[in-house]
């Protein structure tokens, strides 16, 4: 009896370590990631499985949809940002007040938006809108222009971030598709 009872310990014994051996196993090929996009650190960051970096489709830029079978697309279109003062294009500043007007060029978008917008950010991360269109009609191909504003870029050798959003279905947030970055020169 006291034989067959030992070998019932040592049988749960092997098991439980070939168990905890396997778990110890998987988790050192699953490993957890610094992932940067365009020189940001992704919030999430990603994971190495068998040599392969997988990261959320969110953090692969565009418009993220799923449905219930469990196909998820991801639309990025081509976005070209045209920064213009009067009929100048412009692409750093010096300090001080500008009259601007952005200019996007969308093209290559396989999926209708329901909205765009265009976003001023100062260095200190301070937003201002530019302008929008809620329409929802725009596919595959088109313009949008923001109406001119006067914007004061007041920080020296400072970085503005002109940014361009596209917003799939009309509940969902706004998606960053692109974006312009402007240097104060003085």
């Amino acid at each position: 009896m006291i034989k067959k009872t030992w070998k019932r310990i040592a049988l749960c014994v092997c098991v439980f370590s070939l168990m905890g051996g396997s778990l110890l196993f998987a988790d050192s090929v699953t490993q957890k990631i610094r992932v940067w996009n365009n020189g940001k650190e992704l919030a999430d960051g990603g994971y190495l499985i068998d040599g392969k970096t997988y990261i959320p489709a969110r953090a692969a830029g565009g418009l993220v949809s799923w449905d219930n079978s469990g196909r998820v697309s991801i639309v990025k279109p081509n976005v070209d940002i045209i920064l213009l003062n009067g009929d100048k294009l412009f692409g750093n500043v010096n300090t001080g007040k500008l009259k601007l007007k952005v200019l996007c060029q969308v093209d290559s978008l396989a999926a209708p938006v329901s909205a765009v917008k265009v976003t001023i950010s100062d260095p200190s991360g301070n937003e201002k809108d530019l302008g929008s269109d809620q329409d929802g009609s725009q596919k595959d191909n088109f313009w949008f222009a923001t109406k001119e504003t006067t914007y004061d870029f007041k920080e020296s050798g400072g970085k503005y971030t002109i940014s361009f959003y596209m917003k799939g279905l009309r509940d969902s947030d706004y998606t960053l598709i692109a974006e312009k970055v402007v240097t104060v020169l003085n």
